[in-house]
């Protein structure tokens, strides 16, 4: 029996993917998600995450979209004070991106919400130079950090199980759930990262990863899982 973890990513971006991720859990297999703590739909996020605790939630820490909790966090912001972009991520103080993680985290539980689990948007976490802060929040706040595969970093509270990221662009397909089992072990726990979403104007101008969201939406509540695979 392969044990199955269903994550969507982006929890909090607005209104259309909120819905999107509740409806994919609630009509489909979604069964985690991680939330963006300074974004439009944040708050509507943390209501939902409160009404539907059996969607287990955690923190999907940001540092390329939107702009920070904190202020005058000189190294992490453009000049009109908005994270700056993916490509541009040099000269990042550990200092700065500790606090504003920190903020995003506190945010979560301040809300009520015990995390589960801590990512980033666009796995930013994963780069080399941010592995010192990585360890520090996983050790303060006893939190595993999502890998990639059944990646090990040293210092860092990890996950026991595999996590796939193929789900997503060409990888959507009507039978990826069915076809999990060539990619993982009887008795194995795998995680696949997701983004459903139903599209509105927030997701459509901020997001170049906007239309194919529906495609996910509507594989993730139509899929049926083999009899070889349980949602953990």
């Amino acid at each position: 029996m392969i044990k199955l973890i269903v994550n969507a990513d982006d929890f909090g971006y607005s209104p259309g993917v909120n819905y999107g991720i509740l409806h994919s859990h609630l009509f489909g297999i979604v069964n985690s998600a991680t939330m963006m703590m300074n974004m439009p739909g944040t708050e509507q996020a943390l209501a939902m995450a409160r009404q539907y605790p059996g969607l287990r939630t955690g923190v999907h820490l940001v540092l390329t979209c939107g702009k920070p909790l904190l202020s005058d966090l000189k190294t992490l912001t453009n000049k009109d004070g908005y994270f700056r972009s993916q490509a541009d991520l040099d000269g990042i103080s550990a200092e700065e991106l500790e606090l504003e993680w920190s903020a995003q985290i506190d945010r979560f539980i301040g809300a009520g919400l015990p995390p589960s689990h801590l990512d980033s948007h666009h796995h930013v976490h994963t780069r080399e130079e941010f592995l010192p802060v990585v360890q520090y929040l996983s050790k303060k706040y006893d939190l595993p950090f999502r890998v990639n595969g059944v990646q090990v970093i040293e210092g860092v509270k990890s996950y026991s199980h595999r996590c796939l990221f193929d789900f997503f662009g060409d990888g959507i397909q009507e039978d990826f759930f069915s076809r999990l089992a060539d990619k993982a072990e009887d008795g194995e726990t795998v995680e696949v990262m997701c983004h459903p979403a139903f599209a509105d104007q927030l997701l459509m101008e901020g997001s170049s990863y906007n239309l194919m969201r529906i495609k996910e939406l509507e594989i993730l509540c139509s899929a049926k899982l083999p009899l070889d695979i349980k949602l953990l």
